[in-house]
């Protein structure tokens, strides 16, 4: 059971987009069935009630005024208490100024910071199989935005509120890199989209096509977007695994003879690593390799009390990706990237409860699945599969996903 949230079930919808394996090589817009959504979201106060509660430094924060990157030094100031310690903290005058007169705010991972699009990001994982990360772009007045560009990863634009000018072309490369054989420095003539973008839109922007967005024919107004940008893997990153996986075996370690030195060891050692070389491709092959490095993001940050305030009452799941339930005989395991716990068979019904992604009070899992559902909760809890529900974590659930009868 995958978790159920609104704002990725609309995004679907919009853009036709129906299994995550079908991931469209071209560009496609479209408009959420209920653009009312966009504000549970984020708003445009909300978005800067984070940036001047938060120490942020560039890059993860910039500015940018006439397709330019202003010097951090232009935003921010430094805060010292009477005992010496300094936090850079962003001068919220000089960033009303600057709105004023017209510029774009971007702030990167903003998932990292705000609950709701924490929780999105997940369900798009979830969903999707690959990282996901949330960007947040502001732009007031008539200003610019960044200059025609391509990305190195697939993106989903949700124009959350104001609107936008956007300009859209194809790939100039195929299948380009951020690490590449050849420069990708010339974007194509054609012009795949251009329009207004208003809120509740949604663009689905693949890697490598050239694109940019301008408030410069707007005049007076503003704009706020999300992109939710997610990476594939290629396979360049599958060899780039082999490299490292090749590090077992002393074939590989041992230096390689010069060709100025015996011709027959140079061609033997040649022969002896090219044999180990296909062995090693065969013996792991990409299929190995994505499921290796499917949880490879960074562990979530989450409140554990200990029970210090009294046992939680509700939990949800938290890792990166959909656990793995598997049943056999009188067991069932729940598995993960880092670990593998082993219940019994009546334990099934409640595991499928606390592990859809979606919110669940013990309680409720006690009664509808007939086990203690605060001692199997409490176990998911301390092996970091589950956390408790505070109600900070539900803040970014609410209205956006179907609860476990909380």
């Amino acid at each position: 059971m995958l978790m159920d949230h609104q704002l990725i079930r609309d995004i679907k919808t919009a853009l036709a987009w129906s299994r995550p394996s079908s991931t469209p090589s071209r560009f496609l817009r479209g408009t959420l069935p209920d653009s009312g959504i966009c504000p549970r979201v984020l708003t445009p106060t909300r978005f800067l009630d984070l940036i001047m509660r938060r120490s942020l430094v560039s890059p993860q924060m910039r500015c940018f005024q006439n397709e330019s990157e202003l010097h951090p030094n232009s935003l921010l100031q430094m805060n010292t208490t009477r005992r010496g310690q300094v936090t850079p903290m962003v001068d919220m005058r000089r960033l009303a100024g600057l709105l004023q007169s017209g510029c774009t705010l971007v702030l990167d991972a903003v998932n990292h910071f705000d609950p709701t699009l924490e929780v999105a990001c997940r369900a798009f994982q979830w969903w999707l199989r690959a990282p996901v990360q949330a960007n947040v772009y502001l732009t007031t007045g008539d200003a610019a935005g960044f200059s025609l560009h391509w990305d190195d990863h697939d993106v989903i634009v949700l124009q959350l509120a104001g609107d936008k000018e956007w300009e859209v072309r194809g790939p100039s490369r195929r299948a380009p890199m951020y690490r590449d054989a050849a420069p990708n420095t010339e974007p194509p003539k054609d012009i795949v989209w251009s329009g207004t973008v208003n809120t509740g839109d949604v663009l689905y922007i693949p890697r490598g096509h050239w694109h940019r967005a301008s408030r410069t024919s707007r005049g007076d107004g503003f704009s706020l977007h999300a992109t939710f940008g997610f990476t594939r893997r290629t396979g360049v990153d599958w060899l780039a695994w082999l490299a490292d996986q090749s590090r077992r075996e002393e074939v590989f370690r041992e230096d390689l003879n010069q060709r100025g030195e015996d011709p027959k060891e140079h061609q033997n050692d040649g022969e002896k690593i090219i044999v180990a070389a296909s062995r090693l491709l065969t013996s792991h092959p990409p299929a190995h390799y994505l499921e290796s490095v499917a949880h490879a993001t960074s562990a979530g940050r989450y409140v554990s009390t200990a029970g210090i305030f009294g046992p939680p009452s509700a939990v949800v799941c938290v890792t990166d990706f959909p656990p793995q339930i598997e049943t056999q005989g009188d067991t069932v395991a729940v598995a993960t990237a880092e670990k593998r716990i082993v219940f019994t068979r009546k334990a099934l019904p409640a595991l499928g409860l606390l592990l859809s992604g979606n919110p669940v009070c013990l309680d409720y899992v006690s009664s509808a699945a007939g086990i203690d559902g605060a001692r199997l909760g409490e176990i998911l809890v301390r092996e970091g599969i589950c956390a408790e529900l505070t109600p900070e974590l539900f803040s970014g659930y609410t209205g956006l996903t179907t609860d476990g009868k909380l």
